[in-house]
């Protein structure tokens, strides 16, 4: 038997041998008693390239009969941009209802940003567009809360979210970085009207009330696809819920009994979560954790390596992965149950912006992440060691990791 399926296998039998609560259900309760819900029979599905994300989105989009609702980050003008926007032209033309929202920094942010023209456009052929925040002068309100959602929603029965936006490095990768790394997942079921209901509460908070009444309903998931029956829902939304994701997070590594894996590109590591972890690896959790050898930032790469030797000298395995930019966001505990969201583990996402995810309570998704996982760390991964971490920061990048990890957590 191939040795990380046995392991796998043997790490959720003993999990099944458990006396008393295990991780999942300690989390699932206490999630509960944070005020957040957990929604039934649902399934989910990992998309796990970009390729695959965008193939399924599209498919979806030409299949809705009803509504298409769309909340990202940025939209990218550039090809794969521009046929999603074809595609929804077509389906407004067939008398759908279509609403695109996109965050005004991200897209100022964008290296082909979508221009006034085209939105114009998009907006005269019958779908909705509207900025999130729009960016004017004097320009201070835009430097703190950020939509950084990535989430589409097809006639209240499927949602996609995860860590893509729409833009063409997803597929073709930067010169800078080379491939760019990330995963999507897509639920069907119950869970879509807490996505469809943030996605309102989002456009709302721009425009007047939308004058298009269906805003959700309890649909139960079609037969078929992958396991992931209990979804719990965290959105944090400033000054309403401005510590959800330090708090869900904190909760699941501090009910792990066994192992957590994390896959995060920003991992700068805000004091709580940093704390979380280091509890669990006092008391004897396994903890692995996975970065990106290049990054998009400027001083990225050596604030989160500081961090990353820290964690390692108290016993964490560490990996870069090495083919590329592992834009992923995912959370793995005792092969039982993950996360899959839009969340950085960085001051920015953890205090600051609109961040969504969705916690997956289901042995079956969850090992598919962690086959994922296990795969890059055997192809494309280098254990972080001492001596790597010589050859990786030689004194300079020390020096100025230190200087730049205070300042670095509030840009």
């Amino acid at each position: 038997m191939n040795k990380k399926v046995l392991t796998l296998a043997l790490l959720m039998l003993s999990s099944l041998l458990c006396f008393g609560e295990n991780s999942a259900e300690r989390t699932k309760r206490d999630f509960q008693r944070l005020g957040l819900s957990v929604y039934e029979g649902n399934t989910t599905r990992i998309l796990p390239t970009a390729e695959i994300k965008f193939r399924d989105l599209f498919e979806a989009v030409d299949e809705a009969k009803e509504y298409i609702l769309l909340d990202y980050f940025k939209f990218q003008q550039d090809s794969i941009c521009g046929l999603l926007i074809e595609k929804l032209r077509h389906k407004a033309s067939e008398g759908l209802q279509v609403y695109v929202l996109f965050d005004s920094f991200g897209n100022h942010d964008s290296d082909f940003p979508l221009s006034d023209t085209l939105q114009a456009s998009i907006q005269k052929s019958g779908v909705n567009i509207a900025a999130f925040d729009p960016v004017r002068f004097p320009w201070i309100n835009h430097l703190m809360h950020r939509d950084h959602h990535k989430i589409a929603i097809i006639d209240g029965k499927t949602v996609y979210t995860g860590g893509m936006n729409v833009a063409d490095y997803y597929l073709h990768g930067k010169p800078k970085v080379g491939k760019w790394r990330d995963m999507h997942i897509r639920m069907d079921g119950p869970i879509v009207q807490a996505y469809e209901e943030l996605f309102w509460k989002m456009w709302e908070k721009e425009r007047t009330p939308s004058p298009f009444p269906h805003k959700g309903e309890c649909l139960p998931s079609p037969m078929g696809g992958v396991g992931g029956g209990s979804v719990a829902f965290a959105s944090r939304w400033p000054k309403e819920t401005p510590k959800i994701m330090r708090q869900t997070y904190c909760i699941c590594i501090d009910n792990a009994d066994r192992l957590v894996q994390i896959v995060n590109p920003y991992a700068m590591l805000f004091g709580e979560v940093r704390a979380a972890l280091r509890r669990a690896l006092e008391r004897g959790v396994r903890v692995q954790f996975m970065v990106s050898t290049k990054s998009d930032g400027k001083v990225n790469d050596d604030v989160i390596g500081l961090e990353m030797r820290k964690l390692m000298k108290r016993g964490a395995e560490v990996y870069y992965f090495g083919d590329g930019f592992h834009h992923s966001k995912v959370m793995m505990i005792d092969s039982l149950f993950c996360t899959v969201g839009t969340t950085n583990l960085d001051a920015r996402s953890l205090c600051f912006d609109y961040e969504v995810n969705a916690f997956i309570f289901s042995p079956a998704t969850t090992h598919e992440l962690q086959q994922i996982f296990y795969d890059d760390i055997e192809k494309s991964s280098v254990l972080l060691t001492p001596e790597v971490w010589k050859e990786r920061f030689p004194l300079r990048r020390r020096i100025r990791s230190r200087i730049l990890s205070i300042s670095k957590r509030f840009l």
